[in-house]
């Protein structure tokens, strides 16, 4: 059985389609899906969510993208939700959040600022409740791990990671898992491939992040969790094990990473 342990099953583009494509999703082997927020106006979409199927849980956060239309508010907003999300056991991580320095005007001030502002009361927020945190790294790795180290937080995943070894090893000596998607299908990849290759088994995870990053064979068409059986083959040939194997190790990893999954998987 599979995890899938970062997807947007709320995005617009599944809309109406939400609960169809979890029980596809259990009928392939896709034991449970994690399903984080992005903003202030998906907090109460992403729980309604996980409470509609069975196979389904969420995390609350605001992503850095959405930072620069964010206010104090939403952080307020956002300590609510987890201070009353506390006793629901299908809030399981504080996620999406993290930095985005790909985008070149978020990489600079004053947006830069304002991202790590937000990343740094959320990682607070994360330690208060002692929950795990699902992090964007793209094109910040390093700065993201500053704060992870400064805040004491030692447990969650780096979501479609997509930076070095050295990297890597700080997430993984810094207690995250790391976490491959479809961008590993791809040949040009040959450094993630690598990562995905020779990584230790107990340190990774997989994931869509759908609707994005869709696998080479999507043609660059929207992704879906439906594809991560197939994601789970493309990384487990390039380690040289079966599928079972990888699926079997994930799964132990994720509920490592996030201790709330156990009993939810428990109950299937």
């Amino acid at each position: 059985m599979w995890i899938d342990t970062h997807c947007h099953l709320d995005a617009s583009e599944f809309a109406g389609r939400e609960r169809q494509i979890a029980s596809d999703a259990g009928k392939l082997g896709i034991a449970h899906l994690v399903v984080p927020s992005v903003d202030r106006a998906s907090f109460g979409r992403v729980a309604t969510l996980a409470h509609a199927c069975t196979n389904c849980s969420y995390a609350l956060g605001i992503h850095p993208m959405y930072v620069p239309h964010s206010t104090e508010d939403d952080l307020a907003a956002l300590e609510n939700a987890l201070a009353e999300g506390m006793s629901d056991p299908r809030l399981v991580a504080i996620g999406e959040i993290g930095l985005d320095f790909y985008v070149p005007e978020l990489a600079e001030s004053p947006l830069r600022e304002k991202q790590e502002h937000f990343l740094v009361e959320q990682l607070k927020m994360a330690k208060k409740h002692e929950l795990p945190v699902l992090l964007h790294t793209r094109r910040s790795v390093d700065t993201v791990m500053k704060h992870l180290r400064q805040q004491g937080i030692r447990k969650g995943i780096a979501h479609a990671f997509s930076g070095s070894f050295q990297q890597a090893d700080a997430f993984i000596n810094q207690g995250f898992k790391i976490s491959f998607c479809g961008t590993c299908t791809y040949e040009r990849a040959r450094q993630l491939r690598k990562l995905a290759a020779e990584l230790p088994i107990g340190t990774i995870v997989v994931e869509t992040d759908a609707p994005d990053l869709p696998p080479v064979w999507k043609n660059r068409k929207e992704n879906s969790p439906l594809e991560l059986p197939r994601i789970g083959e493309a990384i487990a040939a390039l380690r040289g094990i079966s599928p079972d194997e990888l699926a079997e190790r994930t799964c132990r990893n994720a509920a490592e990473a996030i201790p709330r999954l156990a009993p939810l998987l428990t109950k299937g």
